[in-house]
C-alpha cells in the first residue's frame, strides 16, 4: 500500500513548524495528565477507539453501531470529567505567555510585606497552631473571598497570628491575600479530588492543593498536629520547609527580586530603630 499520499512533505518551514506545534501540545497535555485521575479515563477512551477500529475493519455491525453513537457523547463526558484538568491546562498556557498588559502590578511594599507572613507562619509553626494562607497571583479569587469574612487589612504579623488563634472565630478556614493586603479570613476552599494524595494530609493541606490546582495561587499550610510548614504551588507539595526556604519560595513565586526584598527589609528595620 502506497502511503506517500498520506504523509505530508516536511521540506518547507511551515510543515516543520506545524509538526513542532503538535508535538509541543501533545507533550504539555501528557505532562499535565501524568499522575492525575485523568490517566485511567484517557486509557479507557483509547480502548474504545481501538474497539471501534476493530469493529469497522472486521465488519462487526452491532458493535460499530453502538460505538458510533457513543462517540457523540464522549466530548461532553470529557468536559464533565476533566473540568479541573482543563482549567489547570488553560492556566498553565496563560502563565507561559506573559504580556505586559496582563502582568500584575506589585504594591508599594514589595518583598518586605511578605516577611510578616513568614514570621507569622514561623510563630504558628513553633506553637503548633494550624493555619492556611493563600496568596492570589494573576487568577482572581474573588468568588472565594466573597464567601469568607472580608477584612481588606494591611498584612501584619500580629493580625495573622491573632486570626489563627484557636479561640478566635476566624481561625477556621483560610486567609486570602490580594494585592499585598489581607482580603478575607475564614474562607473555605475546594478540596482536591486527586486520589493519589497521601492520607496523612488533612483538610487544610487538601484545601491548599485544591485551590492551587484550580488557579495559579500559592498556599502555605501549618500542620496543627506536627507544626510542619508546607508550601503548595500548582498542586505540588513541598513539606517540612524552614523559614528561609519559605521566604525564598514566596519571593520567587511572586517574582520579587531577592536583593530588592533584602534592601526593603533592611530599610524598614532601620526606620523602626530610628523611631524607637
Amino acid at each position: 500500500m502506497d502511503l506517500t499520499g498520506y504523509i505530508p512533505a516536511i521540506s518547507t518551514l511551515r510543515n516543520v513548524v506545524d509538526i513542532a506545534l503538535v508535538f509541543i501540545i501533545v507533550y504539555v497535555v501528557l505532562k499535565l495528565l501524568r499522575g492525575t485521575r485523568a490517566v485511567p479515563t484517557v486509557v479507557g477512551i483509547m480502548i474504545l477507539a481501538i474497539l471501534y477500529w476493530i469493529s469497522v475493519t472486521q465488519e462487526l455491525a452491532t458493535l460499530e453501531f453502538v460505538l458510533r453513537y457513543a462517540v457523540g457523547f464522549i466530548g461532553i463526558a470529557i468536559i464533565v470529567l476533566f473540568q479541573s484538568e482543563i482549567r489547570q491546562a488553560l492556566i498553565y498556557f496563560a502563565n507561559r505567555f506573559r504580556f505586559p498588559i496582563l502582568r500584575r502590578q506589585r504594591g508599594q511594599f514589595g518583598g518586605s510585606v511578605y516577611d510578616e507572613v513568614v514570621l507569622a507562619i514561623t510563630t504558628l509553626s513553633s506553637e503548633k497552631t494550624g493555619a492556611l494562607i493563600v496568596i492570589e497571583r494573576k487568577v482572581g479569587l474573588r468568588n472565594f473571598v466573597d464567601s469568607g469574612v472580608q477584612l481588606d487589612a494591611r498584612i501584619s504579623y500580629d493580625l495573622l497570628v491573632s486570626i489563627f488563634h484557636p479561640e478566635t472565630p476566624l481561625h477556621d478556614g483560610a486567609v486570602v491575600i490580594q494585592n499585598e493586603r489581607i482580603a478575607a479570613a475564614s474562607v473555605f476552599l475546594p478540596l482536591t479530588k486527586n486520589p493519589e494524595i497521601s492520607r496523612e494530609l488533612g483538610t487544610r493541606h487538601r484545601a491548599a492543593i485544591g485551590i492551587t490546582e484550580g488557579s495559579d495561587a500559592i498556599a502555605v499550610v501549618v500542620s496543627e498536629e506536627t507544626g510542619l510548614i508546607t508550601y503548595v504551588e500548582s498542586g505540588a507539595v513541598h513539606r517540612n520547609i524552614d523559614a528561609p526556604k519559605l521566604r525564598k519560595l514566596l519571593l520567587e513565586a511572586l517574582e520579587i527580586p531577592l536583593i530588592e526584598a533584602q534592601r526593603e527589609s533592611a530599610a524598614i528595620k532601620e526606620a523602626e530603630n530610628e523611631t524607637s
